[in-house]
C-alpha cells in the first residue's frame, strides 16, 4: 500500500510516517506541507525523527497524492477539503481525521466520497470507537433520568471545542435515545443558566499542558453516576488505527466509511 501524507511535518505526520516504517505491507510515496514551511525539501524521515528514507516533503500536495493509493489527512479544515478534492480527481483512495470540517467543508467531503472511497472518523483510536459504541448502548438503557454529560481535555495546541471526538460521542449518546444531538446539546455554560432541562446532552471541554486526550461519558442519576472513559496516552494510537483503516480501504467502492466499518461494530 502506498501512502501519501500531507501536512507531514506537524505532530501527527510525523507520527505517521514513523508508523508506516514499521508496518508491514505500507510504504510512505509521497509527503507534503503547506507553502513556507521549513520542512518543504527535507527528508521525510529526517522530519520524523528517523533515518532518511528518500521521499522529500513537497509543497505539492496534488504530485504527492498522485504518487500513492491512498493518502492521510490530519490537517486543517480547509486543506482538508481541498486535498479531498484533488484524492477524488485523481482517483485515490482517502483516510480523514480532521475535526472541525465547517458545513460547506462537510459537503465536500461527502461529495467526493461518491467517486472514491473515504474513511473519515474524529477518532481513529480502536479503545474510542469501542467505547462509542458502549456509550450508544448504555444510553439505550437507561432511561432519561440519567444526565448526560461529555468531559474532554487536550493539549493547549488544540484549535476547535469540544473536541470531534467529544462531538462523535454525544452523537452516540443520542443515538441511543434516539434524539437528533443538535436538538438536545449544550456546549458550553456560563452565567445563571437554570436548572438543567431534561434530555440535555452537555459538554465540556478543558485545555492545557501537553494531554494527547481524555473523554469521559458520565450517566448522572439520583443515587448514582455511571462513567465510561478513555484516555489516550500517546499519538501512535492513532497513527496506528489511520493505517488499519488505510489497509482496509483496499479495493473498497467509493463511500464514506467510519471506523465501526473497519472494526465491524
Amino acid at each position: 500500500m502506498k501512502i501519501a501524507i500531507v501536512g507531514a511535518a506537524g505532530r501527527m505526520g510525523q507520527m505517521l510516517i514513523r508508523q508506516i516504517a514499521r508496518t508491514e505491507g505500507c510504504s510512505l510515496a509521497g509527503a507534503s506541507e503547506a507553502p513556507g514551511s521549513r520542512a518543504i525539501g527535507r527528508d521525510a524521515g529526517e522530519i520524523a525523527g528517523m533515518e532518511a528514507n528518500g521521499v522529500k516533503i513537497s509543497a505539492d500536495s496534488t504530485a504527492a497524492i498522485v504518487a500513492a493509493n491512498v493518502v492521510i489527512d490530519f490537517t486543517m479544515p480547509a486543506a482538508t477539503a481541498a486535498h479531498a478534492r484533488i484524492a477524488a480527481d485523481k482517483g485515490v483512495s482517502m483516510v480523514i481525521g480532521t475535526t472541525g470540517l465547517d458545513p460547506g467543508q462537510t459537503a465536500a467531503v461527502h461529495e467526493c466520497a461518491r467517486r472514491i472511497p473515504i474513511l473519515w472518523a474524529a477518532n481513529m483510536s480502536l479503545g474510542i470507537n469501542v467505547l462509542m459504541a458502549l456509550v450508544e448502548k448504555t444510553a439505550s438503557l437507561l432511561d432519561p433520568g440519567y444526565d448526560i454529560e461529555v468531559l474532554e481535555m487536550h493539549h493547549r495546541h488544540k484549535i476547535d471545542a469540544p473536541s470531534g471526538t467529544a462531538l462523535a460521542l454525544g452523537r452516540s449518546a443520542a443515538a441511543g435515545r434516539e434524539v437528533k444531538l443538535e436538538d438536545v446539546w449544550r456546549k458550553s455554560r456560563e452565567g445563571h443558566t437554570g436548572a438543567r432541562p431534561p434530555g440535555e446532552i452537555g459538554f465540556a471541554t478543558l485545555r492545557g499542558g501537553e494531554e494527547v486526550g481524555v473523554h469521559t461519558v458520565m450517566f448522572a442519576a439520583a443515587g448514582e453516576r455511571l462513567e465510561l472513559s478513555h484516555r489516550a496516552f500517546s499519538r501512535e494510537t492513532y497513527a496506528s488505527g489511520a493505517l488499519r483503516g488505510a489497509l482496509w480501504l483496499k479495493d473498497r467502492k467509493p463511500g464514506l466509511y467510519g471506523m465501526k466499518d473497519v472494526l465491524g461494530l
